[in-house]
């Protein structure tokens, strides 16, 4: 299954991947790749697009159609595709960074459009390429090359963000819960509208030597033992889950999609003329 996933779906000549080790970016991406498989869909089918950053590596490795465009613009520019070509599964694949910070307007608008793209940040609390500053989800009182001394900002919950702009799939998971990742992506995908899934990754190289967050395995384990499914954290008592966060399925539901509205003003236009 392994080697025939990789020969299918992977620009081979391209690998192995640059990512640092223990990085947890290639087990998402592999996760997004295993859900495009699983569905069926063909490569020509399927667009996938990206910013600046770490994760936005992944599309170069992906034997896909991909596009590697400007930091914080990965929405803006698969809208252009999504709006040029509604047949295509269009999936953008970002950084907390990427998306959140200068990127910020583009996640909100792309979400209250309820436009049919598939969204899967790679958080890893950190900007992991250029040097380790912090980052919108970076925790309050953690430390980056730019805090030093510890963050003082109240650090983004991406997923209520994105429910509360208009989002019609909100889901989390983790590079530990990586079965949980490709389900989410697969349910993204035949969602018609606006997925968001927050795959958290970890970055041993900056933001767990920064904050002393141990090796890779120490840095697994915590998404391990740290994440609590929310189907199970209504039934628990609240000490269970101080300090902890939730994983699954936050939200679903249908709306209008973006490009079936427009194309409606385009056929009641040419229907008048």
């Amino acid at each position: 299954m392994t080697n025939t996933l990789i020969e299918n779906n992977f620009r081979t000549n391209r690998l192995p991947h640059i990512w640092c080790s223990g990085c947890g970016h290639g087990i998402i991406m592999r996760a997004i790749t295993k859900a495009v498989d699983e569905l069926g869909y063909n490569k020509d089918d399927v667009c996938v697009v990206s910013g600046i950053g770490c994760s936005s590596r992944a599309p170069g490795y992906m034997d896909f159609n991909t596009f590697h465009t400007l930091h914080g613009r990965a929405l803006a520019y698969a809208t252009g595709v999504k709006m040029a070509k509604p047949e295509l599964k269009v999936i953008v694949v970002t950084g907390d960074g990427d998306c959140a910070a200068i990127g910020g307007n583009h996640l909100i608008h792309s979400a209250r459009r309820n436009i049919d793209i598939t969204t899967i940040v790679f958080n890893n609390n950190i900007y992991g390429m250029t040097g380790g500053q912090y980052s919108p989800t970076t925790p309050t009182g953690d430390k980056g090359t730019t805090a030093p001394f510890g963050n003082i900002d109240k650090n983004f919950d991406l997923c209520k963000l994105v429910q509360g702009a208009g989002a019609t799939y909100v889901a989390r998971s983790t590079a530990y819960h990586v079965n949980m990742i490709t389900q989410q992506v697969k349910t993204g995908l035949e969602n018609k509208g606006f997925s968001f899934i927050e795959a958290v990754s970890i970055c041993p190289t900056y933001y767990g030597r920064k904050n002393k967050k141990g090796d890779a395995v120490s840095m697994m384990n915590y998404l391990k033992t740290n994440a609590v499914n929310v189907k199970a954290a209504d039934k628990l008592p609240k000490e269970k889950i101080q300090g902890k966060f939730l994983i699954g399925e936050f939200y679903k539901s249908q709306e209008p999609e973006y490009t079936e509205e427009y194309q409606k003003i385009i056929d009641s236009f040419q229907k008048e003329r």
